[in-house]
């Protein structure tokens, strides 16, 4: 591959960014965005994602933009845009379709367009191959090709990052797979998987996230057994852990732009083909309950200490996980709505999460601090940010009153010692 050769990596959220900055240590690389403000920030040096070091980012040779003009003639393009499911779990494929427009629009003979977004088999060849030749007038496997390798970025993940995974790459030609093998070798030292097809590549990715689904979801279910049965899901786990093949999966809210998505891309594949998943659906349906059911033993817990519709509950955390800022479809929300619902005063508060996006995506006003936070009746520990897992018990006897309930929904305060007065709840 020619190093002159120019790449441009459409999407800078949190697969974008990082496999842009990868790119740029051997090629030619632009960053494309659409919101202007998200290029000004990178501009000014600024990751809102933290998925790249201020370092990093400042001393890479990356170029960025949000005017198509600068990204035209191209060799490749790399789309990572978002592909999440609607209201009624079918997937989204808007973001997609609208780049695969904007990208054929200016579009050139030779060029390559890679997917990295996640998708069910058939979207790269079947849905953006049409778009892209009629935005640009060109045939798609003659005048320019298609490739596919699905992005398996994990947010705070500093350990399997973009530059030390296996790459799964697939081309429309073995001419093409060849190149996009050589290109992606030159970012990860982790090596590059040749995978038979883009519809193979498509698949593996759609089912990588789909089965840690399923295991949650059989974790999740045996948790609210054993809750039931007054045992500790946890110290079922450290037991059950010490055979050498136990697969390590703990129970919580499963959301986030993946594990709570892709499994609705492979139902809706499966229905379109005269198959109805069974395995794939019922662990979704497990999973998204568990918010609902968190808050039914909260208020439970309350309801013994003889509070009920009006007790103050702080919720510590709203991201989809530990100690990064993404939002995107956390599950905590169903609790606060859960409780909100019951009647009681929920208070929510995130060491990470953005006060603007929370209040955009979930309608949910953060507190600005803990400073002043006091006399709750519940914690919620929804989310076990460093900072919340280090709480102790004068964290506890600040923030509640007398009498007070502990929820621990992800067994970050099983070792903390409480005074007698508090009431502990875990799943």
């Amino acid at each position: 591959m020619d190093k002159d050769s120019k790449i441009v990596v459409v999407g800078l959220g949190y697969v974008g960014l990082p496999l842009a900055v990868a790119l740029a240590r051997s090629y030619d690389v632009i960053g494309f965005d659409i919101d202007a403000g998200r290029v000004d920030e990178l501009l000014a040096g600024v990751d809102r994602t933290r998925e790249v070091e201020p370092e990093k980012l400042r001393d890479s040779t990356l170029t960025y933009s949000a005017d198509t003009s600068d990204i035209s003639g191209a060799s490749i393009y790399i789309v990572t845009v978002p592909t999440p499911v609607a209201a009624n779990n079918q997937p989204d494929l808007g973001a997609v379709r609208g780049a695969s427009k904007m990208v054929g629009e200016i579009l050139q003979k030779e060029a390559i367009v890679v997917y990295e977004s996640t998708v069910y088999p058939g979207i790269t060849e079947d849905v953006c191959g049409p778009i892209l030749e009629q935005a640009s007038g060109l045939t798609c496997g003659k005048d320019f090709f298609l490739g596919y390798s699905p992005e398996r970025i994990n947010p705070g993940d500093r350990e399997h990052t973009v530059d030390r995974i296996t790459k799964v790459v697939a081309g429309q030609t073995p001419d093409v797979a060849d190149l996009l093998c050589e290109m992606y070798s030159a970012v990860t030292s982790g090596g590059v998987f040749r995978a038979a097809d883009i519809k193979t590549a498509e698949a593996a990715k759609v089912i990588e996230n789909a089965q840690r689904d399923i295991n949650i979801a059989f974790v999740n279910e045996v948790a609210t057994i054993f809750h039931k049965m007054g045992i500790s899901i946890h110290d079922v786990l450290e037991a059950a852990g010490t055979k050498w093949n136990f697969l390590n999966f703990r129970p919580g809210l499963v959301g986030g732009h993946c594990i709570g998505v892709d499994p609705f891309y492979l139902a809706h594949a499966a229905v379109a083909v005269g198959h109805h998943p069974e395995i794939v659906l019922a662990g979704r349906r497990i999973n998204d309950a568990m918010g609902p059911y968190v808050a039914e033993c909260i208020a439970s817990e309350l309801a013994q200490q003889g509070r009920g519709a009006g007790a103050r509950v702080l919720v510590l955390g709203l991201t989809f996980k530990e100690n990064v800022p993404d939002l995107r479809n956390s599950r905590v929300i169903d609790i606060i709505t859960a409780l909100q619902g019951r009647g009681f005063q929920v208070e929510v508060h995130d060491a990470f999460a953005d006060a603007e996006e929370a209040r955009h995506e979930y309608d949910v006003d953060l507190l600005a601090s803990l400073d002043d936070a006091s006399d709750y009746q519940c914690v919620v520990g929804a989310v076990a940010h460093d900072v919340y897992a280090n709480f102790g018990a004068d964290e506890f006897a600040r923030l509640l009153d007398d009498n007070g309930v502990i929820a621990d929904v992800k067994g970050m305060w099983r070792g903390c010692d409480l005074p007698v007065n508090y009431r502990r709840w875990q799943l």
